[in-house]
């Protein structure tokens, strides 16, 4: 018999999943992450120093977007441009789009970062 632990784990899929916003000129930017845990939720809140909701978002951003090869899309060196350089709305979209949980249809798009990039490509190519 499973225990709790092991139930509650195999109930949930901790494989990233595609998010994205559409930016001012209408191109949409796209990128995944993988749930957030409480031990990335506290991290990013002791990075942000401060009890300030978006410091610890603009963390969990930078800790958790990958792209579809499942490479870091920002370094803790753009927490300054992200903040001071792009218009709020953005910034805050791609915020939201991280902490909110994947939809049924992304659960569909899921991106297994243990494969290699063709097949990852070819999942993406064959989901849009």
């Amino acid at each position: 018999m499973a225990t709790a632990l092991e139930r509650l784990k195999a109930a949930v899929a901790m494989k990233a999943t595609r998010r994205s916003i559409t930016l001012p000129n209408g191109d949409e930017f796209e990128f995944y992450s993988k749930p957030v845990t409480l031990a990335q939720r506290a991290r990013a809140q002791k990075t942000a120093g401060n009890d300030n909701p978006t410091d610890f978002a603009l963390q969990l951003l930078v800790m958790l977007a990958q792209d579809e090869n499942g490479q870091k899309l920002f370094g803790p060196g753009d927490v300054a441009e992200l903040r001071n350089e792009l218009p709020a709305s953005v910034v805050e979209g791609l915020m939201l789009q991280l902490l909110q949980d994947a939809e049924p249809e992304e659960s569909d798009e899921a991106l297994d970062m243990k494969s290699d990039k063709g097949a990852a490509k070819q999942r993406q190519s064959a989901a849009g």
